[in-house]
């Protein structure tokens, strides 16, 4: 039974991670789009333990059952596979912003995933009916522990080396196989024994104190489960910032998790076969997660974001992995630990003697499960945002005291009311020693050690689905930090790179009146482009609400204070969302994402997404990319440059150089071939806020900016030999650039790219002293 639970979780993990991973695909990225995933995911389990007791007779064979519901959830796992681009379909062409679009969007949530979950929900309250009530822990320490596999092998193979379908494919063998060995087993479950269910054999005793406890259990597991969501939804987005938020460090978050929950499990089932009264034992059991959520948010904001860590020197990303896994491990095992303990204990406290295991399962089961769902939506949507992680931590600790005060104080003896008063004491000093989140750790994540002292963080906060901060150096640079990354400041090197991408975007095309702008970061894109006389309307599309706010607070003097231009209108969605849906066309779309390492920015630079954009673009349009050859590795970059050039094979690319090496670079796309005139644009760049806007990066004409040119596609035919399309359905991009996060090889993946370079003679037209002179300065 422990193993063919095990087996349950393994194909779950792998299940959940692919749904979401094609889900955020169809209905978007934003906060708002994975909490209604999430709720609808843990509500389907919700159902399905609730439902399964009422709906199957306990005199049915638990095992054939069982292999039925788990041949079931391989068959609807498939077809969510299949249907998913049909219901791409139907979402793109649909009206999907607003009130409605957010129903719609729970609807095609609903469609997908409440078949199967509903299931999943099912398979323990099933198996649980196999054996006695002792041994329920275990089954569900089994499920959790197939799960810390599952989520592993998922993030780290499967879709790290092929893709959703094979990984599905996995998945669905996974449920064929246990559900073949629940067959093989299921004649030797007599009817003698399914008819006496298991259900309250192997107790060492009937507890005096379990009938009057037993509403009390179902509370306490259910703010258990809250505790337990909320914690994960606050903690993933500290370590995200601390560890790095690549595919791999979420694996690593959620693996530590599960495993946690899974060792506390069986420790809590061994616990509940003894222990005379298992409602005191919970009790005891919340108080004590009072005191580990306190050791969990004094390890994660005040200790280890400065631990002496520099990423950079480890000459392998396994060592990394390995220690973040270290770390992961030190600051979430004790509450972990603690909140699966509680689980079999529940079990033994809610016990009564007159319900079937079955329904015992399934009931504490969606108990926890329905304060896990509000825990995660209460924390992601309205909390993190209003109040800040220090605060969420502070009423999780008085939370999880309160759970166990309330089943303690059932026992009115002196002794007991004494340790409650004591418990009252220690939540208040406990809760006391919560630290703020370190501004270091939100400006500069995983390098927050290395940069304590060396600027005045002068912003940080925490927004809806982002962290952002603003630091000013001694010298008087500003730069503008989202997701514990800088990625964008006034240093000469970086406003280069973002008035390029700007001026690339309005210049190239001959009428440029409406402009898209991917990412608001400091506004110094948006702004280049704003100035431009020809530019009527910018649309900023920005997934974070605090970004545009601190940019037009912070950056104004950079970017032309374009939050405030009346041609400036932002709009707060996820950028893939808005392109799929959007019904309005452009004449240029800049896009200048996260970096490509980071979990979720692979959806912007899909052959699928790049094939959107192009539909959104007015005839003679173009498009800009902005592509980071440093914390990345050679195959990401060829990756990126080779899935472009299969939506836009007309395609260029320009590049920002630091101390004449290569640091980033722009891939500029269009819909026809074009030809770029030197002398048409030489006359419009002169405009007084483009000319400034250029001669403050160095740049005095047109021709300085166009001897950027680094490439297209004729020219990297061999370079990109072998190079991988990053797809929807792989997302092989950020599995690629995740390995080379500690790398910085900009200067020899550029040099290596610019051997393939030859001068376009057919790209640039003008007077010949033009063509001549940008040949010269492109060589040079």
């Amino acid at each position: 039974m422990f193993l063919l639970s095990f087996g349950s979780g393994v194909a779950a993990l792998i299940y959940e991670v692919v749904w979401f991973q094609l889900l955020e695909l169809v209905i978007g990225a934003s906060t708002v789009s994975v909490a209604v995933i999430l709720a609808t995911f843990m509500g389907g389990t919700c159902l399905g333990s609730l439902i399964f007791p009422r709906l199957v007779s306990s005199r049915w064979n638990p095992l054939r059952t069982y292999a039925v519901i788990e041949f079931g959830i391989g068959v609807f796992g498939l077809l969510v596979l299949l249907l998913m681009p049909f219901l791409a379909g139907i979402y793109t062409s649909s009206v999907w912003d607003g009130t409605r679009g957010l129903l719609l969007r729970g609807v095609v949530a609903a469609i997908c995933l409440l078949p199967p979950t509903v299931l999943m929900g099912a398979t323990l309250p099933a198996l649980s009916r196999c054996v006695d009530l002792s041994s329920l822990g275990y089954l569900y320490s089994g499920n959790i522990g197939g799960a810390v596999f599952g989520s592993l092998i998922a993030g780290f193979y499967l879709l790290r080396q092929y893709d959703v379908t094979t990984a599905t494919y996995v998945a669905a063998a996974v449920n064929l196989i246990v559900a073949g060995i629940a067959l093989v087993l299921a004649p030797r479950i007599s009817d003698a024994v399914v008819d006496t269910g298991f259900s309250q054999r192997g107790m060492r005793s009937v507890l005096s104190d379990a009938a009057p406890a037993e509403a009390g259990a179902y509370i306490v597991i259910a703010l258990s489960g809250l505790c337990a969501m909320a914690a994960e939804t606050v903690w993933t987005r500290i370590l995200a910032l601390l560890l790095g938020g690549s595919v791999y460090t979420f694996s690593i978050i959620l693996a530590v998790f599960l495993l946690g929950l899974g060792l506390g499990s069986g420790f809590g089932s061994l616990l509940s076969r003894n222990v005379l009264r298992p409602t005191f034992a919970l009790g005891c059991c919340q108080l004590l997660t009072a005191a580990a959520i306190a050791w969990t948010a004094y390890s994660l904001t005040a200790s280890l974001p400065y631990w002496s860590i520099n990423p950079e020197t480890s000459p392998n990303i396994w060592f990394t992995f390995q220690l973040d896994l270290d770390r992961a491990l030190w600051a979430l095992l004790p509450p972990t630990l603690l909140w699966g303990a509680s689980f079999p204990l529940a079990l033994a406290a809610a016990a009564n003697g007159k319900e079937d295991s079955g329904t015992l399962m399934g009931r504490v089961y969606a108990a926890n499960t329905l304060g896990a769902i509000a825990g995660a939506l209460g924390a992601g949507l309205l909390l993190i945002a209003r109040i800040g992680s220090q605060r969420i931590e502070q009423l999780l600790i008085a939370l999880a005291a309160a759970a166990g005060l309330l089943l303690l104080l059932r026992v009115m003896r002196a002794w007991v009311i004494a340790v409650a008063v004591v418990a009252v004491l220690a939540a208040a000093l406990l809760i006391n020693t919560v630290p703020p989140i370190a501004k270091e750790l939100i400006a500069h994540g995983r390098y927050a050690s290395s940069w304590v002292g060396k600027s005045d963080i002068v912003y940080a906060q925490e927004g809806t689905a982002a962290s952002v901060a603003v630091s000013k150096f001694p010298n008087g640079a500003m730069t503008f930090h989202v997701a514990g990354k800088i990625q964008a400041s006034s240093v000469a090197r970086d406003m280069r790179l973002q008035r390029m991408l700007g001026h690339l975007t309005s210049l190239v095309p001959a009428k440029p009146r409406s402009v898209l702008v991917i990412g608001c970061g400091a506004g110094i894109t948006a702004g280049a482009v704003s100035v431009d006389p020809e530019v009527e309307h910018v649309k900023i599309v920005e997934i974070e609400p605090l970004v545009p706010e601190v940019a037009g607070k912070y950056f104004s003097e950079y970017n032309f204070d374009v939050v405030r231009s009346p041609k400036v209108r932002v709009h707060i969605d996820d950028g893939r969302h808005f392109v799929l849906t959007t019904k309005d066309r452009f004449d240029a779309i800049t896009l200048d994402p996260l970096d490509p390492w980071v979990k979720g920015a692979a959806t912007l630079y899909t052959k699928e997404f790049f094939q959107a954009a192009r539909r959104r673009l007015n005839p003679g349009g173009v498009i800009t990319v902005y592509v980071q050859l440093f914390e990345t590795n050679l195959e990401a970059v060829k990756s990126t440059v080779a899935t472009f050039f299969e939506v836009f094979p007309n395609g260029t690319i320009w590049g920002n150089t630091y101390e004449s090496k290569g640091h980033d670079m722009i891939l500029l796309g269009q819909v026809e071939p074009i030809k770029i005139d030197l002398n048409e644009i030489e006359q419009r760049a002169s405009s007084s806020k483009i000319a400034q806007s250029l001669s403050g990066v160095g740049m005095n004409s047109a021709l300085d900016l166009f001897a950027t040119y680094a490439g297209r596609r004729p020219d990297l035919t061999t370079w990109l030999t072998g190079a991988v399309i990053n797809l929807d359905r792989n997302l092989r991009m950020q599995y690629l650039a995740g390995l080379g996060l500690d790398l910085d090889n900009s200067a020899a993946i550029y040099a290596d790219m610019l051997t393939h370079r030859r001068f376009p003679e057919d790209l640039f037209i003008g007077t010949q002293a033009q063509v001549d002179s940008l040949r010269t300065m492109i060589q040079r």
